[in-house]
């Protein structure tokens, strides 16, 4: 399962039906799970730690030490969950002692083509990141997260779950849970409604997300107003709760 070209180290631990490539590359602390396709001339190195059923696609770069200045050598990791799609060219980063030392993308997440995720970035699950997405350090992804082609994404900033990032957008501040958002600078367009549908929201749930909406971006409030209307309607609605919850913790302010 192994191609005669690849170049695998004895001590990475690679899983009896894993497929390694021509070419591929394979360091010493690398754990390849179960199911796994690695394509041509792939190179995956440093504390990485891959899950089951994953396909990585040719000429990736999967766990190269941070693009950082402040790194010299720390042991961090990058852990990749189940059953990801990653496509070709990607790069992905291990992370800083800087933040919690580990970069990580959950499970079932398709990933296509020229990504970058860097250092300390963490993804959750089931999202998509369009061709040429790049995420700059210590960027959160949450579940279900749709991210266009060519969008750029500035350190620290979180993209909240089920949003809808159109392509080409620069993103400088979060991104509230819901909300479709784009532009350079970016801008708040409304819901990720047919997101929703697809994902078995209710009729009711998705009004009750739209209503949010309104309040916190056409009702004239300022956002403390806002988080207090919200928490009203959370205590009807229970899908409001996480979209109050993202508020109260946003470092960087919202896409307003």
């Amino acid at each position: 399962m192994i191609h005669p070209t690849a170049i695998v180290h004895p001590q990475a631990r690679i899983a009896a039906d894993a497929q390694i490539g021509p070419y591929c590359v394979i360091g010493p602390q690398v754990s390849l799970g179960a199911r796994c396709w690695i394509g041509s001339h792939s190179v995956i190195e440093g504390l990485t730690e891959i899950g089951p059923d994953n396909r990585i696609h040719p000429f990736c770069s999967i766990g190269s030490p941070p693009q950082d200045k402040k790194y010299a050598g720390e042991a961090t990791r990058l852990v990749i969950g189940a059953g990801n799609t990653i496509r070709e060219f990607c790069s992905f980063s291990t992370g800083t002692t800087q933040d919690a030392g580990i970069t990580q993308v959950g499970e079932r997440n398709w990933i296509m083509a020229y990504v970058h995720i860097a250092h300390d970035c963490q993804i959750g699950n089931d999202t998509i990141l369009a061709n040429n997405t790049q995420l700059a350090g210590h960027v959160h992804v949450d579940d279900f997260a749709v991210l266009g082609g060519f969008t750029g994404v500035h350190q620290f900033v979180r993209i909240g779950a089920h949003c809808m990032i159109g392509g080409g957008t620069m993103l400088r501040q979060d991104v509230p849970p819901y909300v479709m958002a784009e532009g350079n600078p970016a801008a708040a367009r409304g819901i990720n409604s047919e997101g929703l549908k697809r994902r078995g929201f209710s009729a009711e749930a998705i009004g009750a997300v739209r209503e949010a909406f309104k309040t916190l971006y056409r009702n004239g409030l300022t956002l403390e107003q806002a988080r207090q209307a919200l928490a009203d309607s959370a205590r009807e609605h229970p899908q409001i709760a996480p979209l109050l919850a993202f508020l109260q913790n946003a470092r960087r302010g919202i896409v307003r």
